[in-house]
């Protein structure tokens, strides 16, 4: 497999000020020999990441960005809050630096007084966590990110990149009963949401690449807040705004497994400017595109949003340019919130999105959502792709135009020297095998939809025959419910997810209202037809 082909280069990835590519030699835009494993679901996530900060010493480092940050959010249970088990790391005499989102008034469902008083708690035991608004107007810092560094053993050393908040609502597993402390969602979703998600954990010289990121981002000389009133806040809080500088940077941990690992990031161009990315950067966006230009069999993706126009075209384009090429889509079955004004817009901009692939692809595109052995529908919040078993991506954006244009997102992207060995081995018909790391990544999250755990699945190698698995079952289910639920219920969780019957009178009153008010992605961005992003 040659890297070059998938992967982007330091030129194509279209941020020269960046630090990431100039630590490798050669122009080489990316780390060899790390070794990724998949997490999917918050609570195996949240028990192995609070063993191994519980087993950072005095000079470790604990560094981590969230969208959302719940203090009170346990890792595993009674006393694993997250502010503790960090606070209890700073008094160790562990490094603990976090970097989380200064959002907006939390009555309008953002996090502005969590992510303070995680900060607070950090802040009191020793560490530092800023809360960081050093974004354009109406954009977020989506990036999940945690890294632990070990100072006499970097051989430990381990990075976690993916969709997975420290907050609320994310402590699910495989059963999908939901996190026991629970934010509000749509009713549908029930008292205790049922969430999925999805975190990779990067061992390798790789972690000296996501530790870089957060370094960028805690040395931006910029005010964490330009808005008067909240530095006015601080202030009379006598908060810190200026942070600490961070200790040097220890070497790469040393290479321990045959993955390729790209870090892609989006960055939006803001005003004052980023000084590792002064044009903003939208490797996310460059990223996807290149692996699409060589998709020939089978494009799986899990996500929360895919309703931006835009970002579907890319996507229209390989399945019209590759008359075998097939996509499946696993989404929320539901919008997040009920109301006009909130569930609408999501509505019609994913019928629209859809709509595009449909017209692209035909019956070559198939989109499920998913629910529990209850018949209550699962929140998709991952945000997960695999293109031809060859290359994939775990991280924290979303397939909208938001997350490839203008809110700070990271993606772990990997390429695996490993050939699977199965049959076929090349689905792609591009010379690349398939790969053991992607095959295993979507052959796991498979298993868990199709109520496959623990048997074979040697039946899910071909594309064809997979696509045609997440059919039969999700039809089987759908004639289940349609019959009232008579019998055995059939094994698997997937559902059709079907597009909007809205009325004429509604689609008349919605679709301009939420082209120039509210949509979904927020703050539209042109889209170039060449070299768009």
């Amino acid at each position: 497999m040659n890297t070059n082909d998938w992967f982007l280069n330091g030129k194509e990835r279209g941020n020269p000020a960046s630090g990431i590519d100039a630590r490798h030699d050669d122009g080489v835009a990316w780390s060899g020999g790390n070794t990724v494993r998949p997490i999917p679901h918050g609570a195996p996530y949240f028990t192995e990441l609070l063993a191994r900060v519980n087993e950072l010493g005095p000079g470790d480092l604990l560094l981590f960005t969230d969208w959302r940050g719940d203090p009170t959010q346990r890792l595993d249970g009674p006393g694993t809050e997250v502010a503790q088990v960090f606070a209890a790391a700073a008094r160790r005499g562990v490094v603990v630096k976090g970097l989380l989102w200064r959002s907006h008034w939390d009555r309008l469902r953002f996090s502005e007084a969590e992510n303070r008083h995680l900060g607070e708690d950090i802040e009191a035991a020793g560490g530092e966590c800023l809360r960081d608004m050093r974004v354009p107007p109406g954009g977020s810092h989506h990036q999940k990110l945690v890294v632990l560094r070990h100072r006499a053993e970097p051989e430990r050393d381990i990075a976690f990149v993916g969709g997975i908040d420290l907050c609320w609502g994310r402590r699910d597993d495989s059963s999908h009963k939901g996190d026991p402390q629970s934010a509000p969602m749509a009713k549908v979703y029930g008292a205790r949401p049922p969430w999925h998600d999805v975190q990779a954990a990067i061992q390798g010289p790789a972690v000296g690449d996501v530790e870089a990121v957060f370094r960028e981002r805690w040395e931006d000389p910029q005010p964490l807040t330009r808005n008067p009133l909240h530095r006015l806040a601080d202030l009379l809080r006598h908060e810190d705004t200026l942070p600490d500088p961070l200790p040097p940077q220890f070497p790469d941990p040393p290479a321990r497994g045959p993955h390729a690992v790209q870090l892609l990031r989006t960055y939006a161009h803001r005003r004052t400017r980023y000084p590792f990315a002064p044009e903003g950067e939208r490797s996310v966006a460059r990223g996807y595109l290149k692996a699409l230009r060589r998709a020939r069999a089978l494009i799986y993706i899990e996500d929360q949003y895919l309703w931006s126009p835009q970002v579907a075209e890319s996507f229209a384009e390989a399945l019209e340019a590759n008359p075998d090429l097939l996509m499946i889509n696993v989404l929320p079955l539901h919008p997040d919130q009920d109301g006009a004004l909130s569930a609408t817009p999501q509505i019609l901009g994913r019928d629209q999105a859809l709509s595009i692939l449909k017209r692209a692809g035909g019956d070559r595109v198939a989109v499920y959502g998913v629910e529990n052995r209850e018949g209550v529908p699962i929140y998709v919040h991952a945000k997960v792709c695999v293109i031809d078993d060859a290359w994939s991506t775990i991280g924290s954006d979303n397939f909208n135009r938001r997350s490839w244009t203008y809110d700070s997102e990271l993606t772990c992207a990997v390429l695996d020297e490993t050939l699977d060995g199965r049959e076929p081995l090349d689905p792609g018909g591009h010379g690349d095998g398939a790969r053991r790391f992607p095959r295993d990544l979507r052959l796991t999250l498979a298993q868990e939809h199709l109520d496959l755990t623990g048997s074979s699945d040697e039946d899910l190698l071909d594309p064809k025959a997979f696509f045609a698995a997440f059919a039969d079952s999700a039809a089987a289910l759908e004639r289940w419910h349609a019959e009232g639920r008579h019998g055995p219920r059939p094994p698997g969780r997937l559902r059709l997810y079907e597009t909007s019957r809205m009325s004429p009178w509604t689609v008349a009153w919605a679709a301009p209202f939420y082209r120039l008010v509210c949509d979904p992605d927020g703050r539209p961005r042109a889209m170039r037809r060449s070299g768009r992003y």
